[in-house]
């Protein structure tokens, strides 16, 4: 196997056939920002689509708490059986625009199982009905909830935080927002997958072009337009987390496939992180496309392996 993980040479047979036969099926179906958001969403909640479906799980608990004006002020809750080892709290992706915890529910239940730890995901405000700062401001709110109660709650105080996609977006601007309000040490990791760190786009997203591998360069220019973001405001670290001042961010685990157009804000983040004097390991998925690891492939297994193995050592205080 070669060593540089970009050497088309890398890619196994089986991530190979992966991708041709998801772009083959793709290539039949409308891009994301050909379709109303409205029938989008409920595709996602009827299974409908490109992505394995899994239903919502009984044994999750909602917690509400007081939001942020106009937010939900509710999170989605998975517990261990015994006492927790930490919690994970999760932001789930959807470019800002779909999603929802409950979604998310299947691949929690297997972090709780394998590392013993709670894991907390956000609801917070979509985009186009709530542009920014709506969902930086509901996660931010809802890590403060976290930082005031985890002790009675989950009777531990460790937290790593992460999310997928524009999850991973949101876990770095609620770091950004809790290091303001010097709560930053209170976090002890970040798993960050496959995430969107500069709005205005990065060189490798700019450049894909309009290939669909789940994501293209006009379904990236969608999500973030849903935003709308204001003018002069592409550079506000609660934008585009990779202009933020990164010191005393918490170890941080990076996780991205070779075949994403988001590669290079994986790239430059972690580069930034380290620089900034943190941890910051880096792991590059031959042929992986966005969001490879939710589909049930020996490339999806490897990286699920890898967060576990972060959480484990993180959860330990290792």
């Amino acid at each position: 196997m070669p060593k540089n993980p970009f050497d088309p040479a890398a890619i196994t047979p089986e991530t190979a056939k992966f991708v041709a036969e998801l772009e083959a099926q793709l290539a039949e179906m409308p891009a994301t920002h050909e379709v109303p958001v409205d029938i989008l969403r409920a595709a996602r909640d009827e299974g409908i689509g490109a992505f394995p479906f899994h239903p919502p799980l009984d044994e999750a608990e909602e917690i509400t708490f007081p939001p942020a004006k106009g937010g939900p002020g509710r999170v989605r809750v998975l517990r261990p059986k015994g006492k927790p080892t930490g919690v994970f709290l999760h932001i789930h992706g959807g470019g800002w625009t779909l999603g929802r915890p409950w979604h998310q529910d299947h691949r929690l239940k297997n972090i709780v199982k394998q590392t013993g730890c709670a894991t907390v995901s956000i609801e917070y405000r979509l985009a186009p009905e709530n542009p920014w700062p709506a969902c930086v401001e509901d996660c931010a709110t809802a890590a403060r909830w976290l930082l005031a109660e985890i002790k009675d709650l989950f009777q531990t105080d460790r937290i790593v935080i992460g999310g997928e996609s524009a999850g991973a977006h949101l876990a770095a601007t609620t770091l950004l927002s809790m290091a303001r309000e010097n709560r930053l040490d209170r976090f002890h990791g970040a798993l960050m997958t496959y995430g969107a760190y500069d709005m205005a786009m990065t060189p490798s997203t700019a450049n894909w072009g309009a290939r669909k591998l789940i994501l293209s360069t006009p379904t990236v220019a969608w999500f973030s337009g849903n935003l709308a973001i204001p003018a002069g405001k592409m550079r506000d670290p609660l934008v585009s987390p990779l202009y933020g001042d990164l010191a005393g961010m918490p170890p941080a685990l990076f996780q991205c496939g070779t075949y994403d157009p988001l590669l290079d804000d994986t790239a430059f983040m972690s580069a930034r992180w380290a620089a900034a004097g943190s941890a910051a390991q880096v792991i590059w998925y031959p042929g992986g496309v966005h969001a490879f690891d939710y589909f049930d492939t020996a490339l999806a297994a490897k990286a699920h392996s890898d967060g576990i193995r972060f959480l484990r050592r993180v959860f330990a205080g290792n």
